[in-house]
């Protein structure tokens, strides 16, 4: 699934593209999905904003257009096999390939989410000024269930799926499965650098492609962050920090990658 530096790569890149342009119209071949979509056509794109892995183009007359990619979803400056919708603009066209189908396109009044619960109730931007070591300890200290699984509800912090909250425990020496109101202070600040460090390096290499081929930016160019991947589908590879063998198992019905000498539980 595109995380934050997959959405932030995509935003960058779309962003001089899309500003300023006029949507035309909305076209798909799903309007069980994308129907509530049509009402942005016609109007301005005044930003493209994100918000965790969330697309916001923001347009004139207070309303939003807000592209979810879920687990396969692309967007993209040439059409593909698994295109979905297209959005015309004046003098461009931004296609929506979603392979599996669990992307959504939305229609909302601005900072109305009530059809979107996860965005309403999304924690601080990681790579913002909000997100403090003292922000992230409140919020963790709300609940037993493991880091992990904590961090992929979006409300500690934003934009952290499996790859990159992966990583970041790696970093941070955390083990995924470690309650997260039971963290000391110093884990905690441990645990903050690690997702701003690992999340603002992914960003500079365009994110990650995977073996799937799944995400690619919209130019049709991968990601390389992958190269960097310390433990995220590195099974029975070596821990790059102490040699250990990289381990898997499930946690919360995710695949979960850890260091079992760095992060002991």
């Amino acid at each position: 699934m595109p995380e934050l530096p997959e959405v932030e790569t995509v935003r960058r890149m779309l962003a001089p593209v899309v500003t300023g342009r006029r949507l035309l119209g909305i076209e798909h071949d799903d309007p069980a999905r994308y129907a509530v979509a049509e009402a942005a056509a016609g109007r301005r794109v005044r930003a493209l904003r994100r918000r965790g892995k969330y697309l916001i183009f923001a347009l004139e007359g207070g309303l939003e257009l807000i592209a979810h990619l879920g687990m396969s979803g692309s967007l993209r400056l040439d059409a593909g096999t698994h295109t979905r919708a297209r959005l015309e603009l004046e003098g461009a066209t931004v296609y929506f390939n979603d392979p599996r189908r669990f992307g959504r396109l939305v229609a909302v009044p601005a900072g109305d989410y009530a059809a979107l619960p996860t965005l309403a109730r999304m924690g601080p931007e990681p790579l913002s000024r909000g997100f403090t070591a003292n922000a992230l300890a409140a919020r963790l200290a709300r609940t037993a269930r493991p880091i992990k699984p904590a961090l992929l509800s979006q409300e500690p912090v934003a934009g952290l799926g499996n790859i990159y909250a992966d990583e970041a425990l790696w970093k941070a020496r955390l083990h995924p499965a470690r309650p997260a109101n039971r963290l000391a202070p110093g884990e905690v600040r441990r645990l903050h650098r690690a997702v701003r460090a690992v999340l603002r390096r992914a960003v500079e290499l365009g994110g990650s492609t995977l073996g799937d081929g799944v995400y690619t930016r919209p130019d049709g160019e991968t990601g390389y962050f992958q190269i960097e991947h310390a433990v995220y589908g590195r099974a029975g590879a070596a821990c790059p920090r102490c040699g250990a063998k990289v381990a898997r198992f499930v946690l919360g019905g995710r695949s979960t990658h850890v260091c079992p000498r760095c992060q002991r539980l």
